[in-house]
């Protein structure tokens, strides 16, 4: 006998910004290791501030993926913090590249990237809100 009955594959939420997420891993650890490097060989690049900056987006970097496990079983209030956490991010790292003199000019480039990533972190949150209202 079959059984007709069998639930359907369960695909994960927000397939994007999972990649999203992976990417802005990977700055996140690139960012350090080169502010590791230049504190060796070039200390006027790796600034307090740089350091900083690089540490608080560590934390996000913690706490992002940790909502998002969350977010693709579907949860609405961890996709809705994925979704705050990625914007405040990406206000942070605008904010932080346009101010004149507070990270090395390399940093400014890495935080427009951080902001982009982010950008789509929103839009695929908000794109996925609108296409699962009942969530």
């Amino acid at each position: 006998m079959v059984n007709k009955d069998l639930p359907a594959p369960v695909t994960p939420a927000l397939p994007r910004v999972t990649a999203l997420v992976g990417l802005y891993l990977g700055v996140v650890l690139l960012t350090i290791v080169a502010l590791a490097v230049m504190s060796v060989i070039a200390p006027d690049q790796a600034t307090e501030h740089a350091w900083g900056h690089a540490i608080v987006v560590a934390v996000f970097a913690v706490l992002l993926p940790l909502r998002l496990r969350s977010a693709q079983r579907g949860r609405r209030g961890a996709i809705r913090a994925v979704g705050i956490i990625a914007a405040v991010l990406l206000v942070a790292n605008v904010v932080e590249a346009l101010l004149p003199g507070f990270a090395p000019e390399w940093m400014r480039g890495q935080m427009i990237l951080v902001a982009l990533l982010m950008l789509g972190v929103v839009i695929e949150v908000v794109r996925y809100g609108i296409g699962h209202p009942d969530r």
